[in-house]
């Protein structure tokens, strides 16, 4: 008597609030990533590392030179994933990393957003701005279409666009005052921002001083040269002020 196949075990777990919050956390504070796309003269598969920021929504942010050639290939194939999550000490696989599936939207420095988007992108990586006017460069938005997250052995989710993606709505209402809040938060706040670094690193925070860089909707980026944390809200902001305020409250219960 022939024996029945074996049931397949489904991996995949249910998404949770904590998954969700891992996977964002993953992408708001990356600085670089493994970029994979279809080659526009091979036509095969290419991956690069490319530096890495977020728009206000989440969306992922690059820039990229012309003369690179996963540039012609975003704009031939849109089509592209990225593979974020550094591995700690120990067995690499044993670390939270995220695939995130794309679609390349590139932004010109004629578009609206690009201004803004430049601040927000080198307040993330602060180096680009050896080469970010440049006439080659430019930027791509790399809209999120799902997501793989691997929290580690046995800890599997498929995301959603709308699990990692914030509401628009409130993404712009704190992007449009966003460069002023940080600098005012910034100057008046430099020795509790450096208290909450301490405490957010476990007493390991680089000595070098720490800034607010990036607000959004879920809370508010810390970073000091190439260190990035994450400090989440505890309510979702839904506009400027509503994330200024929840900040610092935050840094006055230092």
């Amino acid at each position: 008597m022939q024996k029945a196949p074996e049931t397949t075990k489904d991996v995949i777990r249910t998404t949770t609030p904590q998954a969700i919050q891992i996977a964002k956390g993953l992408m708001r504070t990356a600085r670089f990533a493994a970029l994979a796309c279809i080659s526009a003269t091979t036509q095969r598969p290419n991956a690069s590392r490319v530096a890495l920021a977020t728009d206000n929504d989440g969306t992922p942010l690059i820039l990229v030179s012309a003369l690179a050639p996963h540039t012609a290939s975003l704009i031939a194939h849109p089509y592209c994933s990225l593979l974020a999550g550094e591995p700690g000490k120990g067995d690499a696989m044993a670390h939270a990393r995220i695939t995130l599936h794309c679609t390349a939207r590139q932004i010109t420095r004629e578009h609206e957003a690009y201004q803004r988007l430049r601040i927000r992108y080198l307040s993330h990586n602060p180096k680009g701005a050896l080469y970010v006017d440049l006439g080659d460069f430019s930027f791509f938005r790399l809209e999120v279409d799902g997501a793989s997250l691997n929290g580690g052995f046995g800890k599997a989710f498929n995301l959603t666009t709308a699990d990692l993606i914030c509401d628009s709505k409130f993404s712009e209402a704190i992007a449009t005052y966003e460069a002023e809040t940080l600098a005012a938060l910034n100057a008046a706040y430099k020795d509790h921002i450096r208290k909450l670094a301490t405490q957010v690193t476990k007493n390991e925070a680089p000595s070098s001083p720490w800034i607010i860089s990036a607000i959004d909707p879920d809370g508010f980026n810390l970073r000091s040269n190439e260190s990035v944390e994450r400090v989440w809200f505890e309510n979702n902001a839904a506009d400027g002020l509503s994330a200024k305020t929840q900040i610092i409250s935050t840094l006055q219960a230092l």
